[in-house]
Protein backbone atom coordinates (compact mmCIF):
# COMPACT_ATOMS: atom_id res chain seq x y z
CA UNK A 1 0.00 0.00 0.00
CA UNK A 2 0.90 3.68 -0.97
CA UNK A 3 0.92 4.67 2.89
CA UNK A 4 1.57 8.73 1.58
CA UNK A 5 -1.70 8.16 -1.06
CA UNK A 6 -3.70 8.24 1.80
CA UNK A 7 -4.96 10.66 4.15
CA UNK A 8 -5.68 10.55 8.17
CA UNK A 9 -9.07 9.78 8.68
CA UNK A 10 -10.30 9.61 12.70
CA UNK A 11 -13.30 9.41 14.78
CA UNK A 12 -14.34 10.74 17.93
CA UNK A 13 -16.83 8.59 20.40
CA UNK A 14 -16.56 8.04 23.52
CA UNK A 15 -13.52 9.10 24.43
CA UNK A 16 -12.13 7.49 21.78
CA UNK A 17 -8.49 9.22 19.27
CA UNK A 18 -8.74 12.15 17.43
CA UNK A 19 -7.31 12.47 13.86
CA UNK A 20 -8.16 15.15 11.92
CA UNK A 21 -9.32 14.68 8.26
CA UNK A 22 -7.19 15.93 5.43
CA UNK A 23 -4.28 15.77 7.16
CA UNK A 24 -1.58 14.74 5.21
CA UNK A 25 0.68 11.27 6.68
CA UNK A 26 3.78 13.79 6.73
CA UNK A 27 1.99 15.99 9.20
CA UNK A 28 2.06 13.14 11.66
CA UNK A 29 6.01 13.99 12.82
CA UNK A 30 4.93 16.58 14.39
CA UNK A 31 6.34 17.12 17.97
CA UNK A 32 4.98 15.29 20.32
CA UNK A 33 2.90 17.47 22.77
CA UNK A 34 4.31 17.82 25.94
CA UNK A 35 3.24 15.29 28.77
CA UNK A 36 1.78 15.74 32.06
CA UNK A 37 2.75 13.75 35.08
CA UNK A 38 0.07 12.45 37.43
CA UNK A 39 1.79 12.09 41.07
CA UNK A 40 0.43 9.47 43.09
CA UNK A 41 1.25 6.74 45.61
CA UNK A 42 2.95 3.53 44.23
CA UNK A 43 0.91 0.25 44.45
CA UNK A 44 1.87 -2.66 46.45
CA UNK A 45 1.83 -5.68 43.96
CA UNK A 46 0.51 -9.01 44.74
CA UNK A 47 2.78 -12.39 44.39
CA UNK A 48 0.19 -14.74 44.71
CA UNK A 49 -3.81 -13.90 43.55
CA UNK A 50 -6.51 -16.39 41.58
CA UNK A 51 -8.12 -13.52 40.10
CA UNK A 52 -6.31 -10.16 38.85
CA UNK A 53 -8.64 -7.11 39.27
CA UNK A 54 -7.28 -5.31 36.67
CA UNK A 55 -9.68 -2.09 35.69
CA UNK A 56 -9.14 -1.95 31.93
CA UNK A 57 -6.07 -3.42 29.46
CA UNK A 58 -4.71 -1.03 26.93
CA UNK A 59 -2.43 -2.64 24.28
CA UNK A 60 0.90 -0.89 21.92
CA UNK A 61 2.21 -2.48 19.08
CA UNK A 62 2.12 -3.54 15.35
CA UNK A 63 -0.14 -6.16 13.15
CA UNK A 64 0.77 -8.92 15.97
CA UNK A 65 -1.95 -6.97 18.12
CA UNK A 66 -3.98 -5.00 15.39
CA UNK A 67 -7.69 -5.66 16.00
CA UNK A 68 -9.05 -3.03 13.52
CA UNK A 69 -6.70 0.22 13.49
CA UNK A 70 -5.06 0.34 10.34
CA UNK A 71 -8.61 -1.32 9.24
CA UNK A 72 -10.30 1.93 10.40
CA UNK A 73 -8.07 4.61 9.10
CA UNK A 74 -6.88 3.36 6.00
CA UNK A 75 -9.25 0.61 4.46
CA UNK A 76 -11.25 -2.54 5.82
CA UNK A 77 -8.87 -5.49 5.90
CA UNK A 78 -10.58 -8.06 2.99
CA UNK A 79 -11.85 -11.26 4.10
CA UNK A 80 -10.65 -14.68 3.86
CA UNK A 81 -9.03 -12.83 7.30
CA UNK A 82 -11.20 -13.40 10.24
CA UNK A 83 -12.97 -16.15 9.05
CA UNK A 84 -11.39 -19.25 11.03
CA UNK A 85 -13.59 -17.11 14.00
CA UNK A 86 -15.27 -14.24 13.42
CA UNK A 87 -16.60 -15.79 10.40
CA UNK A 88 -15.59 -12.03 8.82
CA UNK A 89 -12.96 -9.93 8.44
CA UNK A 90 -12.29 -8.22 12.07
CA UNK A 91 -9.31 -6.01 11.42
CA UNK A 92 -6.92 -8.69 12.64
CA UNK A 93 -4.65 -10.05 9.77
CA UNK A 94 -4.80 -13.26 10.30
CA UNK A 95 -7.82 -16.17 10.03
CA UNK A 96 -9.06 -15.58 13.63
CA UNK A 97 -7.84 -14.52 17.13
CA UNK A 98 -4.27 -13.08 18.12
CA UNK A 99 -2.73 -13.24 21.22
CA UNK A 100 -3.97 -10.19 22.38
CA UNK A 101 -7.21 -11.96 22.26
CA UNK A 102 -6.09 -14.65 24.23
CA UNK A 103 -4.79 -12.26 27.13
CA UNK A 104 -7.81 -10.81 27.33
CA UNK A 105 -10.14 -14.08 27.35
CA UNK A 106 -7.31 -15.20 30.02
CA UNK A 107 -7.75 -11.98 32.22
CA UNK A 108 -12.19 -12.08 31.74
CA UNK A 109 -11.93 -8.87 29.33
CA UNK A 110 -13.40 -8.32 26.00
CA UNK A 111 -12.05 -8.74 22.99
CA UNK A 112 -10.03 -5.30 22.64
CA UNK A 113 -11.27 -2.76 20.25
CA UNK A 114 -9.09 -0.52 18.30
CA UNK A 115 -9.57 3.04 19.61
CA UNK A 116 -9.57 4.53 15.81
CA UNK A 117 -12.47 2.12 15.33
CA UNK A 118 -14.95 4.03 18.00
CA UNK A 119 -18.45 3.70 16.38
CA UNK A 120 -20.75 2.87 18.66
CA UNK A 121 -17.72 1.20 20.93
CA UNK A 122 -17.63 1.29 25.33
CA UNK A 123 -14.10 1.64 26.17
CA UNK A 124 -14.45 1.01 29.54
CA UNK A 125 -12.52 -2.04 29.25
CA UNK A 126 -9.43 -0.68 27.92
CA UNK A 127 -8.51 0.18 23.93
CA UNK A 128 -6.11 -1.19 21.84
CA UNK A 129 -3.91 1.35 19.96
CA UNK A 130 -1.67 -1.22 18.07
CA UNK A 131 -1.51 -0.58 14.29
CA UNK A 132 -0.48 -2.64 11.65
CA UNK A 133 2.90 -2.03 9.81
CA UNK A 134 4.37 0.34 13.00
CA UNK A 135 7.35 1.13 14.25
CA UNK A 136 9.03 1.89 17.41
CA UNK A 137 10.75 4.61 15.51
CA UNK A 138 9.37 7.39 13.63
CA UNK A 139 10.17 6.64 9.85
CA UNK A 140 7.74 9.19 8.10
CA UNK A 141 9.45 12.32 8.59
CA UNK A 142 10.61 12.50 4.83
CA UNK A 143 8.79 8.75 3.31
CA UNK A 144 6.87 5.65 5.42
CA UNK A 145 8.77 3.22 2.96
CA UNK A 146 5.40 1.23 2.77
CA UNK A 147 5.70 0.97 7.07
CA UNK A 148 2.73 2.53 8.36
CA UNK A 149 2.93 6.21 9.87
CA UNK A 150 1.00 5.19 13.39
CA UNK A 151 4.62 4.28 14.68
CA UNK A 152 4.66 4.22 19.08
CA UNK A 153 4.69 8.15 19.57
CA UNK A 154 1.65 8.51 17.71
CA UNK A 155 -0.09 5.46 19.47
CA UNK A 156 0.94 7.56 22.94
CA UNK A 157 -0.45 10.76 21.39
CA UNK A 158 -3.34 8.56 21.00
CA UNK A 159 -3.46 7.04 23.98
CA UNK A 160 -3.17 10.80 25.65
CA UNK A 161 -6.39 11.85 23.55
CA UNK A 162 -7.83 9.27 25.17
CA UNK A 163 -7.39 10.07 28.63
CA UNK A 164 -8.16 13.42 28.20
CA UNK A 165 -11.24 12.71 26.17
CA UNK A 166 -12.28 10.05 29.35
CA UNK A 167 -11.70 12.54 31.98
CA UNK A 168 -14.07 15.21 30.05
CA UNK A 169 -16.60 12.49 29.64
CA UNK A 170 -15.96 10.99 33.29
CA UNK A 171 -15.33 7.51 32.31
CA UNK A 172 -12.34 5.63 33.50
CA UNK A 173 -9.51 8.14 32.79
CA UNK A 174 -5.82 8.61 34.28
CA UNK A 175 -7.11 7.39 37.62
CA UNK A 176 -8.13 3.68 36.37
CA UNK A 177 -4.32 3.22 34.59
CA UNK A 178 -2.71 2.58 37.58
CA UNK A 179 -4.93 -0.80 38.19
CA UNK A 180 -4.60 -1.57 34.60
CA UNK A 181 -2.26 -3.49 32.41
CA UNK A 182 -0.64 -2.16 29.43
CA UNK A 183 0.78 -4.73 26.78
CA UNK A 184 3.35 -4.08 24.16
CA UNK A 185 4.21 -6.07 21.09
CA UNK A 186 6.42 -3.80 18.55
CA UNK A 187 9.81 -4.04 17.23
CA UNK A 188 9.67 -7.05 14.60
CA UNK A 189 9.09 -3.88 12.17
CA UNK A 190 12.10 -1.94 13.13
CA UNK A 191 14.45 -4.74 11.92
CA UNK A 192 12.26 -5.09 9.12
CA UNK A 193 12.55 -1.70 8.05
CA UNK A 194 16.35 -1.40 8.76
CA UNK A 195 16.86 -4.46 6.49
CA UNK A 196 15.71 -2.70 3.59
CA UNK A 197 18.48 -0.30 3.39
CA UNK A 198 21.25 -1.40 6.09
CA UNK A 199 22.97 -4.95 6.30
CA UNK A 200 22.49 -7.23 9.34
CA UNK A 201 25.07 -5.81 11.49
CA UNK A 202 24.29 -1.71 10.81
CA UNK A 203 20.90 -2.70 12.35
CA UNK A 204 22.31 -3.87 15.28
CA UNK A 205 24.44 -0.98 15.70
CA UNK A 206 20.71 1.20 15.63
CA UNK A 207 19.16 -0.99 18.25
CA UNK A 208 19.79 0.95 20.92
CA UNK A 209 18.63 4.14 18.95
CA UNK A 210 15.35 2.14 18.70
CA UNK A 211 15.48 1.12 22.30
CA UNK A 212 16.15 4.69 23.69
CA UNK A 213 12.18 5.21 21.88
CA UNK A 214 11.02 2.83 23.51
CA UNK A 215 12.01 3.57 26.88
CA UNK A 216 10.79 7.19 26.42
CA UNK A 217 7.31 5.68 25.54
CA UNK A 218 7.13 3.67 28.51
CA UNK A 219 8.37 6.32 30.92
CA UNK A 220 5.97 8.83 29.57
CA UNK A 221 2.87 6.01 30.22
CA UNK A 222 4.29 5.69 33.76
CA UNK A 223 4.13 9.46 34.26
CA UNK A 224 0.47 8.88 32.91
CA UNK A 225 -0.38 6.29 35.81
CA UNK A 226 0.56 3.37 34.52
CA UNK A 227 2.17 0.34 36.37
CA UNK A 228 1.93 -2.89 35.31
CA UNK A 229 3.80 -3.71 32.18
CA UNK A 230 3.91 -6.90 29.69
CA UNK A 231 6.40 -6.35 26.95
CA UNK A 232 6.84 -9.28 24.27
CA UNK A 233 10.32 -9.11 22.42
CA UNK A 234 10.42 -9.92 19.04
CA UNK A 235 10.15 -12.62 16.98
CA UNK A 236 12.01 -14.92 15.37
CA UNK A 237 12.01 -13.05 12.03
CA UNK A 238 14.55 -15.11 9.85
CA UNK A 239 11.53 -18.19 10.21
CA UNK A 240 8.82 -15.94 8.82
CA UNK A 241 8.22 -17.32 4.98
CA UNK A 242 8.05 -13.97 3.43
CA UNK A 243 11.90 -13.09 5.12
CA UNK A 244 12.83 -16.66 3.28
CA UNK A 245 11.09 -16.20 -0.12
CA UNK A 246 12.85 -12.44 -0.53
CA UNK A 247 16.02 -13.74 0.58
CA UNK A 248 18.47 -15.12 -1.60
CA UNK A 249 19.24 -18.70 0.39
CA UNK A 250 22.25 -20.13 1.13
CA UNK A 251 22.75 -22.88 2.70
CA UNK A 252 25.45 -21.79 5.43
CA UNK A 253 23.10 -19.12 6.30
CA UNK A 254 19.72 -21.13 7.18
CA UNK A 255 19.05 -23.49 10.43
CA UNK A 256 18.16 -26.75 10.55
CA UNK A 257 13.92 -25.63 9.39
CA UNK A 258 15.26 -23.33 6.48
CA UNK A 259 14.95 -20.06 8.77
CA UNK A 260 17.41 -17.59 8.10
CA UNK A 261 20.36 -18.15 10.71
CA UNK A 262 21.37 -14.33 10.67
CA UNK A 263 18.22 -12.42 10.90
CA UNK A 264 17.13 -14.39 13.83
CA UNK A 265 20.07 -13.70 15.52
CA UNK A 266 19.32 -9.91 14.68
CA UNK A 267 16.13 -10.54 16.49
CA UNK A 268 18.19 -12.43 19.35
CA UNK A 269 20.30 -9.28 19.53
CA UNK A 270 17.63 -7.05 20.09
CA UNK A 271 15.64 -9.01 22.42
CA UNK A 272 19.15 -9.00 24.99
CA UNK A 273 19.17 -5.69 24.60
CA UNK A 274 15.50 -5.08 25.14
CA UNK A 275 15.75 -7.46 28.78
CA UNK A 276 18.41 -5.46 29.61
CA UNK A 277 16.84 -2.09 29.07
CA UNK A 278 13.97 -2.99 30.74
CA UNK A 279 15.93 -4.84 33.61
CA UNK A 280 17.44 -0.52 33.81
CA UNK A 281 14.36 0.82 33.73
CA UNK A 282 12.91 -1.13 36.57
CA UNK A 283 15.71 0.05 38.74
CA UNK A 284 14.39 3.74 38.00
CA UNK A 285 10.71 2.74 38.57
CA UNK A 286 10.42 0.63 41.19
CA UNK A 287 6.89 1.41 42.25
CA UNK A 288 5.93 -0.46 38.80
CA UNK A 289 6.15 -4.11 37.25
CA UNK A 290 7.45 -4.69 33.99
CA UNK A 291 7.00 -8.15 32.67
CA UNK A 292 9.29 -9.66 30.07
CA UNK A 293 8.19 -11.96 27.61
CA UNK A 294 10.54 -14.34 25.82
CA UNK A 295 7.95 -14.96 23.33
CA UNK A 296 10.93 -15.61 20.63
CA UNK A 297 11.96 -18.93 22.11
CA UNK A 298 7.98 -19.84 22.05
CA UNK A 299 7.95 -18.75 18.57
CA UNK A 300 11.15 -21.07 17.31
CA UNK A 301 10.18 -24.08 19.51
CA UNK A 302 6.70 -24.02 17.80
CA UNK A 303 8.14 -23.67 14.25
CA UNK A 304 10.85 -25.72 14.68
CA UNK A 305 9.31 -28.72 15.79
CA UNK A 306 6.21 -28.02 13.76
CA UNK A 307 5.27 -31.51 13.10
CA UNK A 308 5.80 -32.49 16.90
CA UNK A 309 3.33 -29.82 17.86
CA UNK A 310 0.73 -30.65 15.05
CA UNK A 311 1.09 -28.36 12.15
CA UNK A 312 2.46 -28.72 8.47
CA UNK A 313 5.72 -27.43 7.14
CA UNK A 314 6.96 -24.49 9.01
CA UNK A 315 8.05 -22.37 6.41
CA UNK A 316 4.39 -22.57 4.32
CA UNK A 317 1.66 -20.69 4.51
CA UNK A 318 -2.30 -20.95 3.80
CA UNK A 319 -3.27 -17.70 2.27
CA UNK A 320 -2.18 -15.57 -0.49
CA UNK A 321 0.81 -16.09 -2.95
CA UNK A 322 3.82 -14.36 -1.93
CA UNK A 323 5.44 -12.63 -5.04
CA UNK A 324 2.34 -12.71 -6.62
CA UNK A 325 -0.97 -11.41 -4.54
CA UNK A 326 -1.42 -10.42 -0.64
CA UNK A 327 -3.86 -12.62 1.08
CA UNK A 328 -7.47 -11.54 0.36
CA UNK A 329 -6.33 -8.80 -2.65
CA UNK A 330 -6.60 -9.20 -6.23
CA UNK A 331 -4.14 -8.55 -9.29
CA UNK A 332 -3.87 -9.49 -12.87
CA UNK A 333 -1.29 -12.10 -14.45
CA UNK A 334 -0.50 -12.78 -17.55
CA UNK A 335 -3.82 -10.90 -18.61
CA UNK A 336 -5.65 -13.22 -15.97
CA UNK A 337 -7.03 -12.07 -13.03
CA UNK A 338 -5.43 -13.86 -9.61
CA UNK A 339 -7.68 -13.57 -6.47
CA UNK A 340 -5.26 -14.75 -3.28
CA UNK A 341 -7.65 -16.82 -1.70
CA UNK A 342 -6.85 -18.90 1.76
CA UNK A 343 -6.30 -22.70 1.91
CA UNK A 344 -8.88 -24.45 3.69
CA UNK A 345 -6.74 -26.01 6.50
CA UNK A 346 -5.54 -22.68 7.56
CA UNK A 347 -5.37 -24.78 11.72
CA UNK A 348 -2.47 -27.01 10.19
CA UNK A 349 -0.44 -23.63 9.46
CA UNK A 350 1.85 -21.84 11.68
CA UNK A 351 2.00 -18.72 9.44
CA UNK A 352 -1.20 -17.40 7.98
CA UNK A 353 -0.11 -14.99 4.92
CA UNK A 354 3.55 -15.59 5.26
CA UNK A 355 3.62 -12.64 7.88
CA UNK A 356 0.92 -13.50 10.33
CA UNK A 357 0.66 -15.86 12.44
CA UNK A 358 -2.68 -18.13 12.00
CA UNK A 359 -5.16 -18.41 15.06
CA UNK A 360 -3.92 -22.12 15.90
CA UNK A 361 -0.77 -21.04 16.00
CA UNK A 362 -1.40 -17.71 18.01
CA UNK A 363 -3.29 -20.23 20.83
CA UNK A 364 -0.48 -22.53 20.99
CA UNK A 365 1.66 -19.75 21.46
CA UNK A 366 -0.54 -17.92 24.50
CA UNK A 367 -1.05 -21.20 25.87
CA UNK A 368 3.02 -21.12 26.70
CA UNK A 369 3.38 -17.47 27.71
CA UNK A 370 0.44 -16.65 29.55
CA UNK A 371 1.40 -19.15 32.59
CA UNK A 372 4.85 -17.03 33.17
CA UNK A 373 7.25 -20.03 31.95
CA UNK A 374 8.56 -17.55 29.37
CA UNK A 375 8.49 -14.11 31.52
CA UNK A 376 11.06 -12.43 33.55
CA UNK A 377 9.65 -12.43 36.08
CA UNK A 378 8.13 -15.57 36.47
CA UNK A 379 4.92 -14.56 36.85
CA UNK A 380 1.28 -15.75 34.87
CA UNK A 381 -0.41 -12.77 33.64
CA UNK A 382 -3.02 -13.77 35.79
CA UNK A 383 -1.55 -12.86 38.99
CA UNK A 384 0.52 -9.69 37.59
CA UNK A 385 -1.90 -7.91 39.83
CA UNK A 386 -1.49 -5.03 42.67
CA UNK A 387 -3.61 -2.77 45.24
CA UNK A 388 -3.31 0.69 45.29
CA UNK A 389 -2.93 1.61 49.15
Amino acid sequence: MDWLSSRVTGVVRGGGCVLRRSVLWVAIGVVLLASYSLLRQGPTFVKSRNVCKFSEIYNFGDSNSDTGSTSAALGGVPPPNGQKFFGKPSGRLSDGRLIIDFIAENLGFPYLRACLDSFGVDFRSGANFASSGSTIKHLCANICKGFNPFSLDVQLRQFEQFNVRSIETKRQGSESFSRALFTIDIGQNDLAAGLLSMNEEEVKADVPRILDQLSIALEKLYKLGARVFWIHNTGPIGCLPFSVFKHTVKADNTDPSGCIKSYNELAQEFNRQLKKRIIKIRSQLQDARLIYVDIYSVKYSLISNAEKNGFLDPLGYCCGRLGVVFCGEKTTLNGTEVYGDSCSNSSEYISWDGIHYTEAANKWISNRILDGSFSDPKIPIAEACFETL
